[in-house]
This record gives structure tokens, C-alpha cells and sequence, in this order.
């Protein structure tokens, strides 16, 4: 496995495969890996010939608020997960040269970013669109692999390669999720034990909102607070929000009458996660 740091190195072998005609694809992380990370690595395995991983904690799609300086980081460890994977480049770029003095151009997805983590995280969505087209003009990739638990980021990717006719394959891959039921998340590692039981509460909630929409319950506004005071239930829980939307535009909607996406964010002790699924009438 090659590790590569500077941004004119990776667009040069990137060059030099696309040359070749070899397929590259591309997971973007921030590094701290787990097994929901590795599942993306290993579609685009099966999806192209080269396989670049980036390990970069972006800066910019962090409020002031938030947990940029906390954020768990091993990148020795990230590696050797990697290297197991036999991914074929690691490139782990510094903020000082994807951001250099003066930076000053960014990219928006303006409709797609204004509900679920977009309506608490403003400017969140501008950061991550921003390096995520860097990141595809660094590494020039055929197809790219994101994970269907940020299923906001998902669309807005997707949204964002249409609108601006990039040529490039977006692939959504499931979320994976501890033996139960837990979504794999860099930012469980912030939880103690017993809040690690009560953060089992989002998986829950999901599993209840279909059980609610089998027994005839459609109104969402009755969902959510049936969801709400169930996650409420358990200690150290504080709901951010529980939205019930399109799939495809993310728009709210009153009622479950079609395939509908149930997305949740909850703080459990100082750790915010999300989770989300497809409840179906």
C-alpha cells in the first residue's frame, strides 16, 4: 500500500492509471475506522481496479461548537486496517495544503442541506461538499463509495455530481451495525458503558416506527412523539430531531403512505448520533 501526502503526487498516479485505463475508486473518510468504513473499501474493490482511501479530518464542515479538536484519530492503526484491506493508496492530505492561505471558493448544495442535520448544523454541509469535489479533482475517481447512515450526505453528493456533470459513479452502501444493532460510528468511542446501552435506543426507534406504521399508525406527528418520549426513556438521551421525509428529495411529509425515510439525531451523553431507515407502509 502507497501512502501519499501531496495533492500534485495523488492527481499524477491518478493520471498515470486513467492512462492506463485502469478504474479507480475512492471512499473518502476521516479516518478512525471501523468495520463500517472497511465495507465501503471493500465495494469498491469489487467496483475498480485501484482503490484510494483518504484519511482527512476536514476542518470545514465543523461548527465552532463541535468535536473537530476531539475527534478520535489513529492513523497508524487506520493503515494497518487499510493495508489488511489491500487498498492500493492511502493519501492523507494536510489541512494546510487543501486549505492554503486565502482559500476562498466553496460549493453548496442549497435544497437538500436545509432539514435533517442541515437545519443544526449550518455550514456543515458546505464543508463537506467543498473537500468532497477537492477530493474528486485530487484523486480523479471512476466511482465513489459513501455510507447510506449519513443518508443526508448521500443525496447531497449525489445532487452535487449531477448538477455540476461530474463524471463520476456515486455507490450508497448499507449501514453496518454492531452485532445489536448499534450503527457503527468514529464517534461511539465517546461513549461509557451505560451510555453505550441507552444509544441502542436510535436502532430501537427505527424498529418501533415500523412496528407503529404495521399497526395502522400513519400521522407523523403521532410517530414522532410516540419515538421521542421512547428514547426519552433512556438515560443520558436527548433527542435532536426525529424527521420522517422523502427519500429522494428529504422533504417532511405528514403521513407514511409510501416508502418513507425515518431519520433521527440523539445525543447520548456528549456523543451526537444519527441513524435513519426506510420505513415502508
Amino acid at each position: 500500500m502507497k501512502e501519499v501526502k501531496n495533492i500534485k503526487e495523488m492527481q499524477k498516479l491518478a493520471e498515470e492509471w486513467r492512462k492506463e485505463g485502469i478504474k479507480i475508486g475512492f471512499v473518502p473518510t476521516m479516518g478512525f475506522l471501523h468495520e463500517g468504513h472497511l465495507s465501503l473499501v471493500r465495494i469498491a474493490k469489487k467496483l475498480a481496479q485501484k482503490v484510494v482511501v483518504s484519511i482527512f479530518v476536514n476542518p470545514l464542515q465543523f461548527g465552532p461548537q463541535e468535536d473537530f479538536r476531539d475527534y478520535p484519530r489513529d492513523i497508524e492503526r487506520d493503515k494497518k486496517l487499510l493495508e489488511a484491506e489491500e487498498v492500493d493508496v492511502v493519501f492523507i492530505p494536510e489541512a494546510e495544503e487543501m486549505y492554503p492561505q486565502g482559500f476562498q471558493t466553496y460549493v453548496e448544495v442549497t435544497e437538500l442541506t436545509k432539514g435533517l442535520c442541515g437545519a443544526f448544523r449550518p455550514g456543515h454541509f458546505k464543508g463537506v461538499t467543498t473537500v468532497v469535489l477537492k477530493l474528486f479533482n485530487i484523486v480523479k475517481p471512476h466511482i465513489a463509495v459513501f455510507g447510506e447512515k449519513d443518508y443526508q450526505q448521500l443525496m447531497v453528493i449525489k445532487r452535487m455530481v449531477k448538477d455540476l456533470n461530474l463524471d463520476i459513479e456515486i455507490v450508497g452502501a448499507p449501514i453496518v451495525r454492531e452485532k445489536d444493532g448499534l450503527a457503527m460510528s468514529s464517534r461511539n468511542t465517546y461513549l461509557s458503558e451505560e451510555e453505550r446501552k441507552s444509544a441502542l435506543s436510535l436502532y430501537k426507534a427505527l424498529q418501533k416506527a415500523q412496528e407503529l406504521v404495521n399497526s395502522g399508525i400513519k400521522d407523523v406527528k403521532q410517530l414522532k412523539e410516540e419515538l421521542k418520549n421512547f428514547i426519552h426513556q433512556h438515560p443520558y438521551t436527548k433527542v435532536q430531531y426525529i424527521e420522517f421525509v422523502n427519500p429522494e428529495t428529504l422533504e417532511s411529509v405528514e403521513k407514511v403512505d409510501n416508502p418513507t425515510l425515518c431519520a433521527l439525531a440523539v445525543f447520548v451523553g456528549k456523543a451526537r448520533l444519527i441513524d435513519n431507515a426506510i420505513i415502508k407502509p
